[in-house]
Formats: structure tokens, C-alpha cells, sequence
């Protein structure tokens, strides 16, 4: 079975595939806290090596973050790999779109572009091929860098009340810096109208007070007073033009509903991979100081230890 062999788990000195029933969280050793958990990652050829602790060939020490609890999983399948590309622009920004309301799998979500892996193909390879797909974006070789930022273990559907789940990831998120500007990348966009209906480009701070819902309250535990109402994004129209949509900030503060599927709202994985670039961009951009000069805050905790993939995994230049 080809998903089985997709995500594999170093657990008694050589790797072992993962059932869809089993927590890769659970089998990692991970409590009932809810995370996430630093995890020592490995990559071959269309495979994510995962272990808790560090082994020969590991490129990465990234933050796993579980799936809900309580949910109940098929036992004849195994676990699927993902890759998910965190576009950021030259100005700080970085690209969601929102899923057609027609697929099968979170439909009328805000998610970074992404997708399965295939067979034999690198996980670089296979987002930016997946974010060619979705958005006609193609990066030039050499004008862009990389880093991961995190796994996610994904279930879906999220809630045992939308059904059994049909569907169950570890999905890897990518940071990719490009040297242009969100400007520059917004006119050579093309979406593919089959899996997008919309797109927008959220700066930190918007992106800040997204990252601070979580499922289980109302409101963000910070919700800065200087926010807009709405945030401008570019709906697709069914004529195959597009026009500008002043979407209510609202929206993108949604929760995962109890009962409802469909409901616009940005994905729980979103957030968290949304966190995570946060915390990256406050490592790398000085911060002002009182006197006026500006100081190097260092690395983030959650990307310690994290390295480059190895130089033919994939295109572009890894960032430190």
C-alpha cells in the first residue's frame, strides 16, 4: 500500500510505516498536552523520516502538532504525506486561498497552497508544483529561499460530528521567501478556478490576530485595537474575471464550527503554520531598540536546530 510507506517512524532503531488508525503524535511518544512537539525529521524520495529523537541523516528539529482528540480512524489504510508552501513576498506578506466550495476536502478553507506528494518526488519539488497548479505562480531558480517551519497531523473530516474521518496527513509546511515583491507576484497570478475561489495576501499583524484564535473560544486572545474591519482579497467571478471582495476580518476568525461543514474560516493547520512563520519573521527582522539602534533577537525556540535539506533536494537556495 503506497500511502503506508509515505510517512515512517523511527521507533526501534529502523523505520516503520504508520496504519491510518495510529497517532504519529501518540507513537512519537507525546502526552496529553496539546502540543506541539519538537520532532527530528528525515527526508528520501517522496518520505518523511520521523523520530523523537536525533538520529543519523535528521535535517530538522520542527515542532509536530497533533490532531484533535477523540478521533477514530479506519485501520486498513495508512498515513499520507502533504506539503503545504508558505509564500512570502519581499514586503512581508504571504498568500492564503480559499478552497472552492466543490472540493472533496475542506472545502471554502483559507490554506496556504499545497498537496499530496508523489511518489519519487521531493517535497520542495511537489509544493512548488503544487502551488503552480493552484495559483500559476512559477518562482525563478535563484530568486527565492527556504526553510520548514513545522508538521502537522491532520484528520479529516476534523469533527467526528461531519462523519468518520476519510482522510488522515502529516503535512509539512515550507517558507518561501521570494525576492519579489506581493505586488510583482500578484500580477502573475492565475488561479485555477477548480480548486481556488479567492486569494489574499495577510501581513503579520492581521496574520497575528488569525494565529491567536484556536478551536474552543470565541474570540483571539489578543485582538490588536488597530486592525481593520476587512481585508482586502481577489474573488474569481463565473465568467472567469475576478474583482476586488472586502472580506470581514470576521470570517477569518471563525473557529472550526461543531456541526457545520463548509463554513468559511481560515484551517486550524493554517493557524498554526501561521504561528510558526510569525515567529520565524520576528528572528530575522531587527528589532528597534529604545536608542534607535536595532538588535538581532536570535532564532526562534521552535526553529533551533533546524538545517537545510541537502543541496539536490529540490530547487532554490535554503535559508538560514
Amino acid at each position: 500500500m503506497a500511502a503506508a510507506a509515505r510517512v515512517l517512524l523511527l521507533l526501534s532503531g529502523r523505520p516503520e510505516s504508520v496504519s491510518f488508525a495510529q497517532s504519529v503524535c501518540g507513537l512519537l511518544g507525546a502526552g496529553p498536552e496539546l502540543g506541539p512537539w519538537p520532532t527530528h525529521c528525515g527526508l528520501q524520495r517522496g518520505q518523511l523520516l520521523l523520530s523523537a529523537r536525533p538520529f543519523p541523516g535528521a535535517w530538522a528539529r520542527l515542532p509536530l502538532q497533533p490532531s484533535p482528540p477523540g478521533t477514530e480512524l479506519p485501520t486498513n489504510r495508512g498515513v499520507d504525506l502533504g506539503v503545504a508552501i508558505v509564500l512570502q513576498s519581499s514586503d512581508q506578506t504571504v498568500l492564503l486561498t480559499r478552497r472552492t466550495r466543490t472540493l472533496r476536502v475542506s472545502p471554502n478553507l483559507w490554506v496556504p497552497p499545497g498537496g499530496h506528494v508523489e511518489l519519487d518526488e521531493e517535497l520542495l519539488d511537489g509544493g512548488l508544483r503544487e502551488l503552480w497548479e493552484e495559483t500559476g505562480l512559477q518562482l525563478p531558480q535563484g530568486q527565492f529561499s527556504w526553510v520548514p517551519l513545522g508538521l502537522w497531523e491532520s484528520a479529516y473530516p476534523p469533527r467526528l460530528s461531519w462523519g468518520l474521518p476519510r482522510y488522515h496527513h502529516v503535512v509539512l509546511y515550507l517558507l518561501v521567501v521570494s525576492q519579489e515583491s506581493q505586488q510583482q507576484l500578484q500580477a502573475r497570478i492565475q488561479p485555477n478556478p477548480s480548486e481556488v475561489s479567492a486569494f489574499m495576501w495577510l501581513g503579520p499583524e492581521v496574520a497575528a490576530a488569525i494565529a491567536a484564535t484556536e478551536d474552543g473560544t470565541d474570540t483571539p486572545r489578543h485582538l490588536s485595537h488597530d486592525l481593520p474591519p476587512s481585508v482586502l482579497a481577489v474573488e474569481l467571478e463565473h465568467n472567469g474575471g475576478a474583482r476586488p471582495l472586502a472580506l470581514p476580518l470576521s470570517t477569518l476568525l471563525q473557529t472550526t464550527p461543531t456541526t457545520t461543514e463548509g463554513e468559511e474560516r481560515v484551517s486550524t493547520g493554517t493557524k498554526f503554520a501561521l504561528r510558526l512563520w510569525l515567529q520565524h519573521l520576528s528572528s530575522v527582522t531587527p528589532r528597534p531598540c529604545a536608542s534607535g539602534a536595532h538588535m538581532d533577537p536570535g532564532p526562534a525556540k521552535e526553529e533551533q536546530n533546524v538545517g537545510p535539506l541537502t543541496p539536490n533536494q529540490g530547487s532554490g537556495k535554503p535559508s538560514a
